[in-house]
């Protein structure tokens, strides 16, 4: 297996436990190597985001072009783009690199609940960036927003993900979570059918950073030339064993234990 080299796009997360910190834990955890183009910083902790300060959009161009044009990357993933002009840059300078995977987490809202896309960005997100994803990892909310369909049923997110598909991109990996039940279903779907993988529910507060880290732990694998079946699956298990081995940090939605989770 090849080291796999990633290049995550996305904002700071202060408290350590999602964005770009948790990108670059996951990756080092499952043998990659991880390289950043940091697009905001925030203010946050277990308990919230507090703040955000705006990358300038030039310097977001110049920290991706810069590494992939010295180190270079087998696969890039996208995390909080918050802005339309943030969007707007990234895909114009992924344009020159687009024989490279690109994994899209449309992060729209934080654990707590907070905006991390404001509402402007949305269409911009869909009609720039979504068509260049060889898969987008969105949870129930980000697939209502995307899809323009409400999600209740599995069934629901099957449609969800073939409206997503629609966009342009290549697969999608749809995170049931956000579901009531015991059981957590998520769905891999491609134009030439889907996978459903299901697992109990963990009951814990502390699921920080699940969304981030489950996506660089797929384009980790991706980076290392496993097939995408397989690196989800890895991804699915890995994000599994960092939960049930949080380090119960902090007094809101606690982080991940990405160190004790090595496969």
């Amino acid at each position: 297996m090849r080291l796999g080299r990633v290049l995550i796009i996305a904002g700071s997360d202060s408290g350590g436990g999602a964005g770009i910190q948790g990108d670059i834990k996951t990756v080092t955890c499952l043998g990659g190597y991880a390289a950043t183009a940091i697009t905001a910083l925030t203010a946050q902790n277990t308990q919230g985001v507090y703040g955000i300060h705006d990358v300038p959009e030039a310097f977001i161009a110049q920290q991706m072009t810069l590494v992939l044009d010295d180190i270079g990357a087998d696969c890039l993933k996208t995390g909080m783009l918050h802005k339309a002009g943030v969007i707007r840059t990234v895909a114009k300078t992924l344009q020159a690199y687009a024989g490279i995977p690109l994994v899209v987490d449309p992060v729209m809202f934080a654990k707590g609940g907070a905006a991390l896309l404001e509402p402007d960005a949305l269409e911009t997100l869909k009609h720039t960036l979504l068509p260049m994803a060889a898969l987008i990892t969105p949870n129930i909310p980000e697939a209502e927003f995307l899809s323009g369909r409400k999600i209740y049923t599995v069934d629901d997110m099957y449609a969800a993900a073939q409206a997503m598909l629609a966009l342009g991109c290549k697969a999608v990996l749809l995170k049931g979570g956000h579901m009531e039940g015991d059981t957590l279903t998520d769905l891999l779907v491609t134009p030439t059918g889907y996978e459903r993988f299901t697992q109990p529910r963990i009951a814990t507060n502390n699921t920080h950073g699940t969304g981030c880290t489950l996506a660089s732990a797929i384009a980790t694998g991706i980076a290392q030339e496993m097939e995408l079946k397989a690196a989800v699956e890895r991804a699915r298990d890995y994000v599994r064993k960092a939960i049930e081995n949080a380090p119960q940090l902090g007094q809101g939605h606690g982080p991940l234990g990405h160190n004790f989770a090595i496969a």
